[in-house]
């Protein structure tokens, strides 16, 4: 189970990689690059709007893959998507800017992110369901939290070498070329990542299944549509919570606040590294009181939270930020630390690969894809202090708690061993 683990949460994190330092490039240097004719609120909603575009897509790769993984096994899912996921990552920092090839360089970098985002798509649903599906039922929360901390570690790894390019090179060398070196590294870590699974063992729960389903989209649409919409919009506020937190936010104390890029990076990835670390003990928890209930108590949070995090986000003063953004992370973290071994727990096997990867991405469309543009536009609105921004994260908030609780409970049972009377 450690090596199983190991590997999904390696391959997950360079996955996540590829995915975050688009995100990063998109809040800093994309707009003026690509959309030169826009002004910089314009052109910062045009790129956040690529960025958007590989959500769109990652229900799509969840179908695709889903369905590969439902009736081929969750094996070749993972090399498949690590595959494409790479490329199409190199590929962004290989596009030349609008100066060199005009109209054509937007619509190559919307292609690409489309790339990315079915990559990433089927490869949360073959990571998550390999180790959950291999580990025991006792354990399955905690097991399943690895792929979980792939996230944390692609989001700082990513967010790393921005800043350390940042810090080493002048405004100018990272505007022309020093923001593309992150995505060209993507090529080297894809090539660990499947070093890495090239020997796992298929998922033993594939392998019992007797009768594959033969269009497992078809199932999940006509016997499970209830429960997809309700884990898409219960998992929404957590991906709004993240991307406000780590693109948003970066866009918004760069140009409106005038934080500089290293201080608001530092920030960002101080609280992240602390949900990282505490996923897997969060995910303990889970095995031992309940999926449903952390996630209930993690929006819950959620909603208490967001109009401090965006008060205090609002100061531009790095003790303040940073205390927001980890409030915001330990809400986001109560509930994804489980999420992993409860959406596959939700469905039987012969759907479970598409089942769980569509509920999870469609909650990404709602919550990821939209959160950054919705917020830029509403801070622009705003005051010094975007409030707009807080109420549009807590009706989320409401939304997903409503959705969590009309979920059921999964947490196997504990098995109790009746012991022998004596006498």
């Amino acid at each position: 189970m450690l090596r199983l683990a190991a590997a999904s949460l390696a391959g997950t994190a360079i996955e996540f990689y590829d995915f975050f330092v688009y995100g990063t490039a998109a809040a800093l240097v994309l707009g003026p690059l690509f959309f030169p004719a826009f002004s910089p609120l314009a052109g910062t909603l045009a790129a956040f709007a690529t960025f958007g575009v590989g959500f769109v897509a990652r229900p799509l790769g969840s179908v695709l893959f889903g369905h590969i993984g439902d009736r081929r096994g969750r094996r070749p899912v993972l090399v498949a998507s690590l595959l494409l996921t790479g490329a199409s990552t190199v590929a962004v920092g290989c596009v030349p800017a609008y100066d060199t090839i005009g109209a054509a360089a937007p619509v190559l970098l919307v292609f690409l992110r489309f790339l990315q985002g079915l990559g990433l798509g089927g490869e949360w649903g073959g990571a998550v369901l390999l180790t959950a599906e291999h580990a025991p039922p006792g354990r399955r929360g905690l097991w399943s939290s690895f792929p979980q901390i792939g996230p944390s570690v692609g989001f700082l790894l990513a967010n790393g070498v921005m800043l350390a390019l940042s810090a080493a090179l002048s405004d100018a060398q990272f505007t022309q070329w020093g923001w593309r070196v992150p995505f060209w590294i993507a090529g080297g870590l894809a090539v660990a990542g499947l070093w890495l699974r090239s020997s796992l063992a298929e998922s033993p729960s594939f392998l019992k299944i007797d009768h594959h389903a033969r269009v497992p989209l078809a199932e999940v649409v006509r016997d499970h549509w209830r429960l997809v919409l309700l884990t898409a919009g219960a998992l929404s506020v957590g991906y709004a919570i993240f991307y406000a937190v780590t693109t948003w936010s970066l866009a918004y104390g760069t140009e409106r606040l005038g934080v500089s890029r290293s201080t608001m990076l530092t920030c960002i990835m101080a609280a992240v590294l602390v949900k990282g670390a505490l996923t897997p003990l969060v995910a303990l928890l889970g095995d031992r009181y309940g999926r449903r209930p952390l996630c209930l108590a993690g929006c819950t949070a959620a909603v208490l939270w967001m109009f401090p995090l965006v008060a205090l986000l609002a100061t531009g003063a790095p003790p303040a930020m940073f205390v927001g953004f980890l409030g915001a992370m330990l809400a986001f973290i109560t509930m994804f630390a489980v999420i992993a071994a409860y959406l596959p727990e939700l469905y039987e096997p012969r759907v479970r690969c598409t089942g769980a990867a569509v509920g999870y991405n469609l909650g990404g469309v709602l919550g990821g894809a939209l959160t950054p543009i919705v917020a830029t536009a509403l801070a622009e609105q705003g005051g010094r202090v975007p409030w707009g921004v807080a109420a549009y994260l807590t009706v989320l908030a409401l939304l997903s708690l409503g959705c969590f609780a009309l979920l059921p409970e999964t947490r196997p049972a504990p098995v109790t061993v009746e012991q022998p009377a004596t006498g």
